[in-house]
C-alpha cells in the first residue's frame, strides 16, 4: 500500500471542515490529504497543523493556540514514505495575519474581542516582503530534508487557494490599499512556491491558478469569508479553504496522481 505523509499548515489541515479529527491542530477528516487517501486507497499519515511555519515542519515543536505542542512534522517522514505533500509558507510571510489585520481595521466590530488586540498589531509590508524574498530557498530546503529522509518518495508542493477578490465585499471588508497589498502577497506566495518546486525538482500542484474565480465573495467561493468559529477548537477560520475548496484541491491532486501513479 502507498504510504502518504501530509505536511503543512491550515490550508492543508482544514479548520472548520467536519469532521474535525484534532481540534488543537484544526485538522479535518475532510481535508485534501484525507480525501485523496480515501479515493486512492493510500495509507495516510496526516500531521498537518493550523498555524505551522516551515520551522514547525522542520526543526521545532509547534506551540498550539489551545496549549501544548506537537513534534516537528518532518519526524513523520521515514524511508517507507512513497508520497509526501507539502502546503506551507503562508504563515512564514504572515499572509493570513496580514489579511486579518487589514480586515480588522475595516471592520473592528466584526473582530472577536479576544482577537482585537492581536489583529490590531502593526501591518509591516517590509517584513512581509523580506520573508517572501527568502521563501523559495526555505521551501526548497524543506524538500531537500524530506528527500534525505525518504529518498524514494514523490514530493509534491501544493500551493494556496486564491483568497483575495477583485474588490472588497461584506464578506471581505478591506480598504482598496490593503486589498491590493494582500493580493500582492498572495501572488508572491504563489510565485515563491512555484520557484521552490523548480529549484528543488519537486512537483507543483497549483491550487492558486484554478481558484482565481473562486475567491471570497464569488458566486462559488472555495474559501471562507470574514467569519469566526471556535478557533481554539478547530472551528471555522476566516479566509481559509471551505469544504468545496478542499474537494477542488483533492481533485487536482487526485488527477495528477492518477495520470502518473506513485510507483
Amino acid at each position: 500500500m502507498t504510504r502518504y505523509v501530509a505536511l503543512g499548515s491550515s490550508f492543508a489541515a482544514g479548520p472548520g471542515i467536519e469532521p474535525i479529527l484534532d481540534p488543537g491542530c484544526a485538522r479535518s477528516g475532510g481535508n485534501y490529504p484525507h480525501l485523496v487517501a480515501e479515493r486512492l486507497g493510500y495509507d495516510l499519515v496526516d500531521v498537518t497543523s493550523g498555524g505551522a511555519t516551515i520551522d514547525d515542519v522542520l526543526t521545532r515543536p509547534q506551540a498550539l493556540l489551545a496549549g501544548g505542542t506537537v513534534p516537528p512534522q518532518v519526524d513523520a517522514v521515514g524511508p517507507d514514505a512513497d508520497l509526501v505533500t507539502v502546503t506551507v509558507g503562508g504563515n512564514d510571510v504572515e499572509y493570513l495575519l496580514t489579511l486579518l489585520r487589514c480586515s480588522s481595521r475595516a471592520d473592528p466590530e466584526g473582530t472577536p474581542l479576544p482577537a482585537r488586540a492581536f489583529f490590531g498589531t502593526p501591518i509591516d509590508p517590509a517584513a512581509v516582503h523580506a520573508a517572501l524574498a527568502v521563501l523559495p530557498g526555505r521551501l526548497a530546503g524543506l524538500v531537500g530534508e524530506v528527500r534525505r529522509r525518504a529518498p524514494r518518495a514523490r514530493v509534491v508542493l501544493v500551493d494556496y487557494l486564491t483568497v483575495v477578490p477583485d474588490r472588497a465585499t461584506p464578506a471581505f471588508p478591506m480598504s482598496e490599499e490593503h486589498r491590493l497589498l494582500c493580493a500582492d502577497v498572495g501572488r508572491r506566495l504563489e510565485a515563491a512556491t512555484a520557484a521552490a518546486a523548480r529549484d528543488s525538482g519537486a512537483e507543483l500542484v497549483a491550487a492558486s491558478a484554478v481558484s482565481r474565480d473562486h475567491a471570497v465573495g464569488s458566486a462559488d467561493p472555495w474559501v471562507t469569508g470574514w467569519v469566526f468559529g471556535d478557533l481554539l477548537g478547530g472551528g471555522v477560520a476566516p479566509y481559509h479553504p471551505n469544504a468545496a475548496g478542499m474537494r477542488a484541491v483533492a481533485d487536482l491532486l487526485t488527477d495528477r496522481l492518477t495520470a502518473a501513479p506513485v510507483s
